[in-house]
């Protein structure tokens, strides 16, 4: 389930609900699509894609998108950290950016135009979009992985427009500690 952190207000949102009514404001919308039982522990892209369909073609038809495919972003991924560093500076895109996550782990770091910036780490289940012209950037967890369905409205895929002035100097990449107790709070892991 995702975790929302304010930063500014030193707040954190857990609950699917207050996250959704957070977001919804940005033009930002947040799902929970179960994964249990539907995938083996090592399926391919096909299988993935294969078994999500029904949910994939749905986002289609109400978003204009034409393709989607699946990203699988580990340790051991060619030239990974040359892949990261073209997502972990602050960019918008022309189109939206619509991930589910099959598993691992992620944060989007989202500067909206009112309020302050907040990140939003994803884990397997969360459907989320971030708007296109939406400043943001990504960041991986400590354990480097992530495998996503990816959506698009240009087959070509996504190209970042940096934004020269961005913020993201000012933020360390944030992650969840793998601590998290319900009703006890988060304790972010800063990663330096």
């Amino acid at each position: 389930m995702a975790r929302l952190f304010i930063e500014k207000e030193n707040r954190t949102l857990t609950d699917v609900a207050e996250i959704r009514a957070y977001l919804q404001p940005h033009g930002i919308w947040y799902e929970r699509w179960e994964t249990t039982g539907r995938l083996s522990d090592t399926p391919t892209d096909a299988e993935i894609l294969a078994e999500f369909a029904p949910e994939v073609e749905k986002l289609k038809q109400q978003g204009a998108f034409v393709t989607a495919d699946v990203i699988n972003v580990k340790p051991d991924t060619p030239n990974l950290d040359a892949m990261l560093n073209k997502f972990n500076k602050e960019h918008t895109h022309s189109e939206d950016e619509v991930r589910f996550t099959v598993s691992g782990r992620g944060v989007f770091h989202i500067h909206p135009e009112q309020g302050p910036v907040f990140a939003v780490e994803v884990e397997s289940g969360d459907l989320i979009n971030v708007p296109r012209g939406t400043k943001h950037w990504f960041n991986l967890c400590d354990d480097r992985h992530i495998r996503c369905i990816r959506l698009f409205q240009d087959p070509t895929g996504w190209t970042p427009e940096y934004i020269n002035s961005g913020v993201h100097g000012e933020y360390q990449p944030l992650c969840f500690g793998p601590k998290y107790v319900a009703n006890q709070g988060v304790q972010p892991v800063i990663k330096l």
